[in-house]
């Protein structure tokens, strides 16, 4: 592997990243909806192994004391090679000085405990479509 790490969004395919939400069973939308949440983002992380886009995340903030993690993707066939822990660490460390959220697939608990994360008790969420959400075991 020769693994390049970008933390902007130049260049970037679109398209792919919605395939990539896609193929792992995140939520995915048209791909300049997610040009748009990752150009407003704090942080964003895009891997790269030679060429090609391998796996990225991203983090919202206020920069002060509150932050979020959403959309860690690792393409299969790359996972379980610490990709996915370099680039929730990339952005941790943009983000060091605030209170973390993070957003992930159910199943994932595991691996971002090993990250430092715990489950929370209180928070609360508001779905556009929260059917959905409850059906994939998101929500009571």
């Amino acid at each position: 592997m020769d693994l390049r790490i970008q933390e902007n969004c130049e260049n970037i395919d679109w398209n792919i990243i919605r395939d990539y939400l896609k193929l792992v069973g995140m939520g995915y939308h048209k791909p300049e909806l997610h040009q748009k949440a990752f150009l407003n983002s704090f942080s964003v992380v895009f891997i790269f192994d030679h060429e090609r886009l391998i796996g990225f995340g991203r983090a919202i903030s206020d920069g002060a004391y509150q932050a979020a993690i959403y959309d860690v993707v690792v393409i299969p066939e790359y996972q379980k090679q610490g990709i996915g822990r370099l680039i929730t660490e990339r952005i941790l460390q943009r983000i060091s000085n605030c209170n973390i959220m993070l957003y992930a697939n159910l199943g994932r608990e595991e691996f971002y405990a090993k990250l430092g994360f715990r489950l929370m008790k209180t928070a609360m969420a508001k779905y556009l479509r929260p059917e959905i959400m409850k059906e994939k075991g998101f929500i009571q």
